[in-house]
């Protein structure tokens, strides 16, 4: 079946608008441009389309939507079947969340007492969720099953002040990048204190630090532009290749 621009904006929901900018962008382009002028959709359109939003619907960018749909090795159905695993996370992390809440509920109620690391727990699962769907393929081609499933319970495990020194360290690594951006001195006891912040955030989840692994990390940070994005929108500046530098000097 054939479908007008109008008529497939109305079966998918979305505005021409959007249509007309997939295919300004070269994300969808209609299969054909009839003597009217009328973008016309196939249904293998239609198909590409359904895979656009499902990607779109986990925060996948543009971009990045592009890239994969042009990758000469792209499968649509192994991309339904990752599509699929990475709802079902978002879904447990859905039911996380609902549960805490029904038991702060309770707990307000005076029908039960919380701990104060189950009050936290959902929190850190949603943290855990939220990294398996943005850094999964990039975190498990640097290191083995074992020791992300070791991380993600140790993170998991964290009571309530673990998880506030943890937070607390990190607001702190971040000033101190900024102001060591002010004034760059690799030698200087503040560079020296900003590895060491570093090196402590990363052991409330590391279980065997050591300086290789740091390195890596880093290194993973300085080649992918969403972990350099995290610490640079944090700090409003850009800071992970000072970062990466200070654990480069004291990692020796």
């Amino acid at each position: 079946m054939k479908y007008t621009i109008k008529k497939l904006a109305q079966l998918a929901g979305i505005s021409t608008r959007t249509l007309r900018y997939y295919d300004q962008i070269d994300l969808l382009k209609p299969n054909e441009v009839n003597k009217n002028n009328y973008r016309i959709y196939d249904e293998k359109n239609v198909n590409k389309l359904q895979q656009i939003m499902f990607y779109r619907s986990l925060d996948f960018s543009l971009g990045k939507i592009k890239q994969l749909l042009d990758d000469p090795d792209f499968s649509r159905i192994q991309a339904l079947i990752e599509q699929q695993q990475l709802l079902q996370t978002k879904q447990k992390e859905i039911d996380y969340l609902l549960t805490s809440i029904e038991k702060t509920i309770k707990d307000y109620r005076g029908e039960i007492k919380m701990t104060d690391t189950e009050k936290f727990q959902a929190f850190k699962q949603q943290q855990l969720s939220e990294n398996e769907t943005n850094y999964s393929e990039e975190i498990r081609s640097q290191y083995s099953a074992e020791t992300i499933k070791k991380s993600n319970q140790k993170y998991a495990d964290l009571n309530e002040s673990d998880f506030e020194k943890m937070k607390a360290i990190e607001n702190q690594l971040i000033k101190n990048l900024v102001a060591l951006k002010d004034e760059p001195d690799l030698e200087s006891e503040l560079a020296k204190y900003i590895y060491q912040e570093h090196k402590q955030w990363l052991e409330f989840t590391m279980s065997n630090y050591n300086s290789v692994v740091h390195r890596g990390l880093v290194d993973m940070y300085l080649a992918d532009e969403r972990f350099a994005k995290y610490y640079n929108d944090k700090a409003q500046t850009p800071v992970v290749q000072l970062l990466h530098d200070v654990v480069y000097r004291y990692t020796k």
